[in-house]
């Protein structure tokens, strides 16, 4: 019994390392997701990550339109989140500070949501309204 439980938190984060991947575009600009669709690695996210490389990201699928809120437990990197509808359509975007427990909530209903290094947005001159396409 110690040895499953020993084990849990390796085997939660091998899961988060063999998510499926897309390649989604914001105008001009590619990049390379893993897709968390699954309430498990939803809830897993980039916890424990220490660094992600240039022009990735994480997305979040949503089965139903809602209001889902994201914080940033056990997460060390700054992260900015786009909260999306369901055409993709960004509704806001928010900068998340590592390991912090405050929620960030989106403005609107939304089915998707991509986390990106901070800054990454607004670097690249996404806001809102702007259109993530090739969403799985």
């Amino acid at each position: 019994m110690a040895l499953v439980l020993c084990l849990a938190p390796l085997t939660s984060h091998a899961q988060a390392m063999l998510l499926p991947t897309a390649q989604l575009k914001i105008g001009t600009h590619t990049i390379q997701a893993e897709v968390a669709a699954t309430d498990a690695s939803r809830s897993y996210g980039l916890m424990n990550r220490a660094s992600l490389p240039a022009n990735h990201g994480m997305l979040f699928v949503f089965d139903n339109v809602g209001m889902p809120c994201f914080w940033m437990k056990n997460t060390p990197l700054p992260l900015s989140i786009a909260f999306m509808d369901t055409s993709g359509r960004i509704v806001n975007i928010a900068d998340m500070q590592p390991h912090s427990l405050d929620t960030h909530c989106p403005a609107g209903p939304i089915t998707y949501a991509l986390e990106m290094e901070q800054g990454w947005f607004k670097h690249h001159q996404v806001k809102a309204g702007s259109v993530v396409t090739n969403l799985p």
